[in-house]
């Protein structure tokens, strides 16, 4: 039998079929993915991915249906001028997640960690954005799970070190879209993808 490759080992997955044994190579290019490998239902519903931003946090509201392929519903990036304060910046921040939750039944939210800043300041502002967008969801009572950058970069593309680049043609292949998504939306959607993904019950 000829081997899979990561991205069709995926789209297996999302039709819930059974996957063959993955080859050595297959195994370290999707390090800790070992739902591979176990016959679990596929995540179903919506989810709405977050990557955190001040001047420009992207989102990206996906559905999944067991044996269909994702489908973006709606996505956005809440840019703020950087001439308006902070306080500005977490209001829209906080009105455009709400804007997404309201009347969407959305299952989960998924939001990328902030694993590395260059100094104290940065890590404030970006946790400031962060606890905005985590306020919106958590307001709604809806679950929000966070995951590394290594682990997106993963569980999408198969590969940690993946360039941006190649992470928005993943995202935008899994999600058959059809025009180039903004970046801080291709990274937004990548979350979303991650969660469905790698989601346990």
């Amino acid at each position: 039998m000829a081997r899979m490759t990561v991205r069709q080992m995926w789209a297996a997955k999302l039709q819930g079929g059974v996957l063959p044994a993955p080859s050595p190579r297959a195994r370290v290019a999707a390090e800790g993915q070992a739902a591979f490998t176990l016959r679990r239902a596929p995540f179903a519903g919506r989810v709405l991915g977050i990557d955190p931003s001040l001047r420009g946090t992207g989102l990206a509201l996906i559905e999944f249906v067991p044996g269909r392929q994702p489908v973006l519903l709606r996505c956005q990036t809440v840019q703020v001028a950087a001439k308006l304060p902070m306080a500005v910046a977490l209001a829209e921040i906080h009105r455009a997640v709400t804007a997404f939750l309201e009347g969407m039944e959305v299952r989960h939210v998924a939001l990328e960690q902030t694993i590395f800043v260059q100094n104290f300041q940065t890590a404030q502002i970006l946790g400031a954005a962060r606890g905005a967008a985590i306020a919106a969801a958590a307001l709604r009572e809806r679950p929000v799970f966070e995951y590394p950058p290594l682990r997106v970069k993963q569980a999408v593309v198969g590969a940690g070190r993946a360039s941006k680049e190649q992470m928005a043609r993943t995202v935008m292949a899994l999600l058959g879209h059809g025009r180039t998504l903004a970046v801080d939306e291709a990274d937004a959607a990548g979350v979303a993808l991650c969660h469905a993904f790698t989601w346990r019950e």
